[in-house]
C-alpha cells in the first residue's frame, strides 16, 4: 500500500490503546527484515532515518526505498525523518517522498524551539505529511545528561506548534544498552493532563518491555522508538553468518543471514505495543 503520515498510524493508537513502533533503519537490510516483522504481527510500522542512517545513505535514496518497501507491504508504513536539525533537511526529506518530518529544536531555548518546529509542521502539513517536535531533551547514554520535559511547557509546545506528535523526556535515554532504567509515570501523568497530543518515547530500547507494555495500553504514549535493541540483534546475526562458513566471502550472501533472526526479533519487539 502506498506511504501514509504519522497522524494515520497514531491517532487509530491514541483511541484504541496500543502504541505503534518507530525502528531506527540503518540500510536495506534492517529496513525490510522490519517490514517483514510488521506484517507477520498485522501492525503498522514507522521506519526511521536518523543522522547515522542519513550520514551512510542519501535522503532521496531512503526515501525510495522506504517507498518502495511500502508499495509492496500489506500494513500501513510511514516514512519518517528522525532526529532533522534543520529547516533545509526537513525539506529535502519532504521533497524525498517522507510523509513524517520530526523537527529536533530540543537543545534550544523554548522560544526559539516552539518558532522553528511551527514552521516544519506549518511545512509538512502544506504538504500533506506530519511532524513530530521534542520538548525537553532526551540525553544519551555515555554522553548528554537529559532534561527532563515541564508539563506547562510541553502545554504551550502542543499548543503553539501544532505539531501531530511530541516526543518527551521522562526517563529516557538514547543508545541505552540495558533496560535497567525506567520512565518517570508520575511526569507522563502530569503531561498528559495538559495535552492530548500523541507522545513519543526516543531511547525506547532502555525502557523495560512490562513497561512498555503498560503504557502503550494505558496512556497517550502512541510511539516508542527502537533503536539500539535491533542494532545489537542484527550485529549478533551477522556475527554469526561470517563466522558460520570462513570460506564464504560474497556479502549478499552474508547478509542474508541476518534476515530470519532480525525478524524475530523485531517481532518480539511489536507485541509489546499490542493493543489488549
Amino acid at each position: 500500500m502506498p506511504l501514509v503520515t504519522l497522524a494515520d498510524v497514531l491517532q487509530p493508537a491514541l483511541k484504541n490503546g496500543y502504541a505503534v513502533a518507530g525502528l531506527v533503519t540503518l540500510g536495506w537490510e534492517d529496513m525490510r527484515a522490519y517490514v517483514a516483522a510488521a506484517e507477520a504481527e498485522a501492525v503498522p510500522v514507522i521506519l526511521q532515518a536518523g543522522p547515522s542512517c542519513r550520514a551512510h545513505t542519501p535522503l532521496p535514496i531512503l526515501g525510495k526505498m522506504f517507498q518502495h518497501l511500502a508499495e509492496g507491504a500489506s500494513v500501513p508504513v510511514v516514512a519518517h525523518l528522525d532526529h532533522g536539525y534543520t529547516m533545509e533537511e526537513c525539506r529535502e526529506a519532504l521533497d524525498s517522498g517522507f510523509t513524517s518530518l520530526m523537527f529536533d529544536g530540543s537543545r534550544k531555548p523554548l522560544a526559539q524551539n516552539i518558532d522553528e518546529t511551527a514552521q516544519i509542521a506549518e511545512m509538512a502539513h502544506a504538504a500533506g505529511i506530519s511532524c513530530e517536535g521534542e520538548i525537553g531533551f532526551v540525553g544519551y547514554a555515555d554522553g548528554e545528561n537529559s532534561a527532563g520535559t515541564d508539563p506547562d511547557e510541553a502545554a504551550q509546545f502542543a499548543r503553539e506548534t501544532g505539531v501531530d506528535a511530541m516526543a518527551i523526556s521522562v526517563g529516557n535515554v538514547h543508545l541505552q544498552q540495558d533496560k535497567e532504567g525506567g520512565l518517570d509515570e508520575v511526569r507522563i501523568r502530569a503531561i498528559e493532563a495538559v495535552t492530548d497530543v500523541p507522545l513519543v518515547i526516543h531511547g525506547g530500547s532502555g525502557v523495560p518491555v512490562s513497561q512498555r507494555s503498560a503504557l502503550a495500553r494505558g496512556s497517550n504514549i502512541c510511539k516508542f522508538n527502537i533503536g539500539t535493541e535491533l542494532r545489537m540483534a542484527f550485529g549478533a546475526a551477522l556475527r554469526a553468518a561470517v563466522h558460520a562458513d570462513p570460506d564464504r566471502f560474497d556479502r549478499v550472501q552474508i547478509l542474508k543471514g541476518t534476515h530470519d533472526p532480525l525478524v524475530a526479533a523485531t517481532r518480539q519487539v511489536l507485541q509489546a505495543f499490542k493493543g489488549q
